[in-house]
């Protein structure tokens, strides 16, 4: 009996596991109640990553999803528009919580491949009339999930920016996967951050911490999604296990995510190659492979053969995401047997 090949599980960065220097931290840290702000390990990361996003205060959060929803009560108001790319995270993936918990309403503008035109943005933004919808808040998302990892540099940033600024918007930084952006850009974080009101940043995906995200801004706005945070559930105690898990995924900085891209490059190439499969390897800018299929199930069939597992997004597409735990030595593998399947 041939023995199963070694699965390389590409489904998402979130599938990473601590290592033992990850694992050692988390045993070792310091702890105390971060509900009376007495834990050390939660104040040394938000310390940390206030520094690095160049915000004056920062907060842990649980989720990203709890992050962003967090910022968009405190920036927004009940009854008032969010504006954002109609294929964003904050639209498509949590479960309608900016009406359910803050009575805000979603005003989704196409972009290209996740991209915001800034003409579009501000067509979509309502004049401030007193029998309409005001709008609230304007989101990007960068790097862009199902845009396939599209980045949006400072140029673009400014723009936007400047529309919202114009119309007295607000304006929040949905970067799950900043660091993955800046890496791909050849920037600090805080540069792609810079006139944000917030910033929501993940440390359970790129950087392999198995939990947490951050959330930036002044110190008032941190005041405040502090209480937030609390009322929808957030209040954690000896957080400090999980945020040593952070603090260690920050120590090693951010070099290792350009071998994630470049792995994604050569994921892209070998399912270009496959029939009836459209993936240019020149599209791809960070980690998130969007490949177009003429039957995704059996691409997906094919993949699982090969020992690469991926996930279905829509009636013709599918998605890689490449990560710390998927080296490159295993990847290689899998695409040469996958070739061989090919063949």
């Amino acid at each position: 009996m041939n023995p199963q090949p070694p699965v390389v599980d590409l489904r998402s960065d979130t599938v990473t596991r601590p290592d033992e220097a990850m694992r050692r931290a988390m045993a070792t840290a310091a702890v105390g109640d971060d509900v009376y702000r007495e834990d050390p390990t939660v104040r040394e990361l938000e310390e940390t990553m206030a520094d690095l996003l160049g915000t004056e205060s920062a907060l842990f959060m649980p989720t990203g999803t709890m992050g962003n929803q967090v910022a968009l009560h405190v920036l927004g108001k009940p009854g008032s528009e969010v504006v954002g790319e109609a294929s964003s995270h904050i639209f498509r993936f949590e479960m309608g919580a900016m009406a359910a918990l803050s009575g805000m309403i979603p005003r989704p503008v196409v972009g290209d491949r996740g991209q915001l035109d800034p003409a579009r943005v501000e067509a979509a933004i309502n004049p401030r009339l007193d029998y309409i919808a005001s709008t609230a808040l304007l989101v990007v998302e960068n790097s862009h999930n199902l845009g396939g990892g599209t980045v949006t540099n400072r140029d673009q940033l400014d723009r936007l920016l400047a529309v919202a600024q114009r119309h007295r918007v607000a304006t929040h930084l949905d970067g799950a996967r900043l660091f993955n952006a800046a890496v791909a850009l050849d920037v600090a974080p805080a540069t792609l951050v810079r006139g944000f009101d917030s910033v929501m940043v993940a440390l359970s995906k790129g950087l392999g911490a198995p939990i947490g995200s951050m959330l930036g801004g002044s110190t008032a706005f941190v005041e405040e999604a502090r209480r937030v945070r609390k009322m929808f559930g957030g209040g954690m105690r000896q957080v400090g296990i999980l945020a040593s898990a952070g603090l260690e995924a920050l120590s090693r900085g951010f070099g290792h995510l350009a071998e994630d891209h470049d792995n994604a490059r050569r994921v892209a190439l070998a399912l270009d190659r496959l029939p009836g499969v459209r993936c240019p390897p020149a599209s791809i800018v960070t980690n998130i492979v969007v490949a177009v299929t003429v039957d995704p199930v059996a691409t997906l069939s094919l993949l699982r053969r090969a020992g690469l597992r991926a996930i279905q997004l829509g009636p013709d597409s599918i998605r890689c995401v490449t990560h710390r735990d998927a080296p490159r030595e295993l990847i290689e593998v899998a695409l040469a047997r996958l070739d061989s399947i090919d063949g």
